[in-house]
Parts: C-alpha cells; sequence; structure tokens
C-alpha cells in the first residue's frame, strides 16, 4: 500500500456511507422545520454520522500504527486541517458579516439616515440603537433586556482562554514524552470545555425565562443566537474531539513526533477559542 514516497488509501466505503448519513440529517432537520414531526429520521442521521465517523477514524488509526503513512501524508492531512479551519473562519465570517450589517448599515438607515423624510412617516417613534429591543415593525417584539459581558459571558471567556492554556501546556508535555503531564493537562481542558458548555446552556435558560430573548426576539435574537449557537456547537464538537484525544493518551498513542491528531485538535480547539473572543467583544460587550 505504500512505496515510500506516496500513500494510497485502500478502497473504502465510508465517504458514500457518510453522504447518505449527513443526507438523513439534513433531510430529517428540513422536515422538521417544515412539518414539525420528524425527530426520528434527525435521530437516525445523527446517529449514523457519528457511527460512520467512529468507524472511519478507526480505520485511519489503523493505518497510521501499521506505518503506513509517510511525511507526504503527513503534509496531506496538514493541509486538509488547515483548508477545513478556513472554511470555518469563512463560514463565521460570514454571520459576523451579517450582524455588522445590521448595526452599521440597516439600523442607521431605518433610523433615517440619508432618507430622513420617508423614515420619518414610516417609522416616526423608531430609535436607530443597539441592541434593537424594539423593533420598527410593531408585529415584532424585541427582547426585554440584554446580558452583562461581565457576569456569565466573562465567566466563560475566562475558561476558554484558560482552555487554550491548559491544551498548550498538554501539547509541550507530549513533545517533551511527558505523557502524565499530558494526560493531566488534557483532562483539565476537557474539564473547562464541560463548564463552559453547562454555562452556555445556563445562559440560554436565562435567555428564554427572564430576558426575552428568544429567537422570535427580532434581528438581536436571530444573530445572538445563530453567533452564540453555532460556536456553542463547534465547542461541543471540539471537547469530544479533546475526549478522544485524552482516551487515545491514556491508551499510549502518540509519540513526541508523532501525533499529528492531537496536534490537529489543537489547532480546532485554539480557532474556537478566538471566535469566541470575537463573539464576546462584538455580542456582548460593544
Amino acid at each position: 500500500m505504500s512505496g515510500g514516497s506516496y500513500y494510497v488509501p485502500a478502497k473504502s466505503y465510508w465517504p458514500i456511507l457518510g453522504s447518505l448519513a449527513t443526507g438523513f440529517m439534513m433531510a430529517g432537520l428540513g422536515a422538521q422545520l417544515v412539518y414539525g414531526s420528524t425527530s426520528l429520521l434527525i435521530a437516525i442521521g445523527v446517529i449514523s454520522v457519528i457511527a460512520v465517523m467512529a468507524f472511519w477514524f478507526r480505520d485511519v488509526i489503523n493505518e497510521s500504527h501499521l506505518g503506513l503513512y509517510d511525511s507526504q501524508m503527513d503534509r496531506s492531512f496538514r493541509w486538509g486541517m488547515g483548508w477545513f479551519i478556513f472554511s470555518e473562519v469563512m463560514f463565521f465570517a460570514a454571520f459576523f458579516g451579517a450582524l455588522f450589517y445590521v448595526r452599521m448599515f440597516a439600523i442607521p438607515w431605518l433610523g433615517g439616515e440619508g432618507a430622513k423624510g420617508v423614515s420619518a412617516l414610516l417609522w416616526p417613534n423608531f430609535i436607530a440603537e443597539w441592541p434593537l429591543l424594539s423593533p420598527p415593525d410593531a408585529s415584532v417584539s424585541g427582547p426585554d433586556n440584554v446580558f452583562s459581558p461581565w457576569q456569565l459571558p466573562l465567566v466563560n471567556t475566562l475558561l476558554l482562554v484558560t482552555s487554550s492554556i491548559t491544551l498548550t501546556i498538554s501539547h509541550e508535555a507530549l513533545k517533551a514524552e511527558k505523557r502524565r503531564l499530558c494526560r493531566n493537562w488534557l483532562a483539565g481542558t476537557v474539564i473547562l470545555g464541560c463548564c463552559f458548555i453547562f454555562i452556555q446552556g445556563v445562559e440560554y435558560y436565562e435567555a428564554y425565562q427572564h430576558y426575552g430573548i428568544t429567537l422570535e426576539a427580532g434581528i438581536f435574537g436571530s444573530t445572538f443566537f445563530i453567533l452564540t449557537g453555532f460556536h456553542g456547537v463547534h465547542v461541543i464538537i471540539g471537547t469530544l474531539i479533546l475526549m478522544v484525544m485524552l482516551a487515545r493518551i491514556i491508551r499510549g498513542h502518540f509519540s513526541d513526533t508523532e501525533h499529528f491528531g492531537f496536534e490537529a485538535s489543537c489547532w480546532y480547539w485554539h480557532f474556537v477559542d478566538v471566535v469566541w473572543l470575537g463573539l464576546f467583544i462584538f455580542v456582548y460587550v460593544v
């Protein structure tokens, strides 16, 4: 299978199965939005995606342990992970762009900037402000209040920044062949990630129950949940990845020079942390 300079993987049915599983999941999600009664299809899709990923990654790990990968394959993995993170950057850039467009252009226009006569005629009592607590359309209600950035959001920021530090220490420990130290700091990172997820859940509960921040709460509610919700999903995924890395460290996987799976998980986690810093500044503070 390996000629020493270029690795040609064996034929695999995982890509087609992964596509089918993803198709089931998205079809179930679409049907749920339209008909509201297809949770089973979504569950089947999610379970199928997880199963395909688990078995597919198992095969990749086994191939690595068999010594089938060389430096060219390592470069392929690195480029693949790099482009994946770039696609994630563009993904969040689109939502940040929507937030900036609303705040810098749409709301000032609604407030009369550039067309004061027409604006005063359509919405004489509209105040152009952010967060938009009183949308111009009376049929849409804004949130009752907004979160203070110096409470739960600040706690979550400290958790994620600390988790990046602990993960970096764990990575350096692995490169220094201090596996016990690597395991302990990585376990601490996983705990910090779980704490972030828990606090985010508490914040969402408070948003719906006490602040009136819902998906129906105008443009502020929709942008808030789109940005923080997708980021929360990425934190959950990243935490699961780090759990897998922890299990592999405990089982004796990786060496001081060959541990790209661990390194890729570090790239992903640091990316998630940087996105949160942007969210903390532009969604909560500014």
